[in-house]
């Protein structure tokens, strides 16, 4: 361990305190008589970000495309298939559970529905102050100011001490969840659609809260949502997930001027404009998000693109740089697949004969089953 920390960058020198790179996680689906998988799940593909220290990146993309499951995976909860996850110049890739306590105070998570993430039968004053207790962050003595104290700091009033989490509404028990990630004095909180099950006037509430204790303790939220109006207003950088795959990744304003990926353009076309007079330039996404368990060859979204070409069928596009600081996952901007268009072309038309080739051979065979076999 002390090997790699003299080779991975600290915090101060590299300005990030996570850093995400190539992160794989897989789910097996079916598993054969030796209880080895014969069909994955690739929820999360070669994911790679990075974040500063006080900055927050939105992770958004269609529902299934793999945004809780990174979350989830960067807070160890799920262990890696690949790739390495690097918090404040530590490799916390492979440590057991053991080594990760000390990680479990610096990383928090903001569950999605503030309804089924508290205890019942605890009291309020419990629920923040359990791992207040466990991790000894203040003296027993201290305890009850200290967790009173963090509520206040989330518009908690201090009589809600001592009552149980039915007695309060949607938004004051996502502050209470806030409260309970807060009393760890975590540094790196992973907010997992904290305001979609709460009404529209609670989200502003809840997001204002969240910029507000991000200024006064210079915390970093990785914001995992679905809601860009939402992500435009809280967000520095914005990752673009489809199917576990990264399709775009920059600050955010450049994505909301100058989406790259048509699958980008499509999902930023749908956020409404507060301008009677602003005509909407839509773009509509034919069909369904294919199954993830067979996903299609080449780029996952050609199903759906509307600038489809041979190429994206049958290659995989490369993750690269368009834009300083602006990286997208589509063979529009990859120049050594936009000069050979045609040799892609002829490629495609290949693979298509061989395949019909392929069908009849086996269709014929069905038809006749014993063609073709040697006879005594």
């Amino acid at each position: 361990m002390q090997d790699e920390e003299i080779m991975t960058p600290s915090p101060d020198e590299s300005g990030y305190i996570l850093e995400v790179e190539n992160l794989n996680k897989v789910f097996p689906i079916t598993k054969n008589i030796l209880g080895k998988p014969t069909s994955v799940l690739k929820a999360v593909n070669n994911v790679s970000f990075k974040i500063k220290a006080g900055t927050t990146i939105g992770v958004v993309g269609e529902s299934g495309c793999g945004k809780t499951t990174l979350g989830r995976t960067i807070l160890k909860l799920y262990d890696p298939d690949g790739g390495r996850i690097i918090f404040n110049g530590d490799d916390i890739t492979r440590l057991n559970r053991k080594k990760m306590r000390k990680y479990r105070t610096q990383i928090q998570l903001i569950f999605q529905d503030p309804y089924s993430s508290l205890p019942p039968r605890m009291t309020v004053g419990g629920i923040i102050g359990e791992a207040v207790k466990v991790h000894k962050i203040v003296p027993k003595t201290e305890h009850s100011d200290y967790v009173r104290a963090i509520m206040a700091q989330c518009g908690l009033r201090p009589q809600f001490y001592d009552r149980y989490p039915h007695e309060f509404s949607g938004g004051q028990r996502q502050r209470i969840c806030i409260a309970r990630a807060l009393a760890v004095k975590p540094q790196l909180i992973v907010c997992d659609e904290p305001v979609s099950a709460l009404d529209v006037s609670i989200q502003a509430q809840i997001i204002n809260l969240l910029k507000d204790l991000q200024e006064k303790m210079g915390l970093t939220y990785v914001f995992i949502s679905h809601d860009l109006s939402v992500v435009k207003y809280i967000t520095d950088q914005i990752l673009v997930m489809y199917l576990g795959n990264v399709m775009e990744l920059a600050e955010t304003d450049e994505v909301f001027a100058n989406p790259l990926h048509p699958y980008t353009q499509a999902l930023f076309s749908a956020v409404p404009v507060p301008d009677p007079d602003v005509k909407m330039d839509r773009v509509m996404l034919e069909g369904d998000i294919p199954s993830p368990v067979n996903p299609p060859k080449g780029c996952k979204f050609h199903t759906r693109c509307s600038k489809c070409m041979a190429a994206c069928r049958y290659i995989e596009p490369k993750y690269i740089e368009a834009k300083p600081d602006h990286f997208v996952a589509c063979h529009l901007y990859d120049g050594e697949v936009m000069k050979n268009l045609k040799q892609c072309e002829e490629e495609w038309n290949r693979i298509c004969l061989e395949e019909e080739e392929k069908k009849a051979a086996e269709s014929e065979k069905r038809k006749f089953p014993f063609f073709g076999k040697r006879k005594n």
